[in-house]
């Protein structure tokens, strides 16, 4: 998430004070992702250090606003026509997780996908109810209204369910990998306790009778 050209998404409309950013930003995107003032002030910080705002003076409350430069504006086309690269992708932590729920002995990994399968299911049928009130104009979570900030909403919901949805999904497919590979696992050890103690298959068990005699 880049806090960074949200920011400056919202000073391009005008200057803007810390605490309106934070409110503004929740108000478009329904509270998905909180900001606290803090990261609102250290970001802007960074943004006048690199050029990209300038302080536009304060109210009579004492609220510093800020604007966006020339500078700014022209970084934020620059975020907007550029794609959001993938080559580094964000940690996943479920990922992280799975990958290490493997190597280490004693856990029960199946039942950690089981138990993330419930919590995203329940993400989903939470979120899919959210799409279902927002597109029947009820009011989202977040500060106040802005032009556009319902569609905003909207597209960060539908977001969250295609992401959730596909989580599911590669959820079930681990789900599917790890019986193929405790299978293979059965398989390997069935052959090794077969073999002998060289590794050469054991001997075939002799057969003890009495032979026929012949006619």
């Amino acid at each position: 998430m880049s806090i960074r050209h949200g920011l400056l998404a919202l000073l391009d409309q005008g200057p803007r004070y810390g605490y309106q950013l934070r409110s503004e930003f929740e108000a478009r995107t329904g509270a998905t992702w909180p900001l606290n003032v803090g990261q609102v002030y250290t970001t802007l910080a960074r943004l006048e250090r690199d050029g990209l705002v300038v302080p536009a003076g304060e109210d009579e409350e004492g609220h510093q606003f800020y604007a966006a430069t020339d500078a700014g504006r022209a970084e934020l086309r620059a975020w907007f026509d550029t794609p959001v690269p993938r080559t580094n992708p964000p940690r996943d932590e479920l990922a992280i997780k799975l990958a290490m729920a493997v190597t280490v002995p004693g856990v029960d990994v199946p039942a950690v996908v089981q138990g993330q399968r419930r919590h995203s299911i329940k993400a989903l049928q939470d979120y899919t109810r959210l799409k279902a009130r927002a597109l029947a104009g009820e009011s989202r979570p977040g500060g106040p209204e802005q032009p556009g900030a319902d569609l905003a909403w909207l597209l960060v919901l539908e977001q969250l369910i295609f992401q959730t949805e596909a989580e599911v999904r590669w959820l079930d497919h681990c789900e599917t990998r790890l019986a193929q590979h405790a299978e293979v696992e059965q398989a390997r050890a069935a052959e090794a306790r077969a073999a002998g103690p060289d590794g050469a298959p054991a001997p075939a068990p002799a057969r003890f009778g009495r032979r026929r005699s012949k006619a």
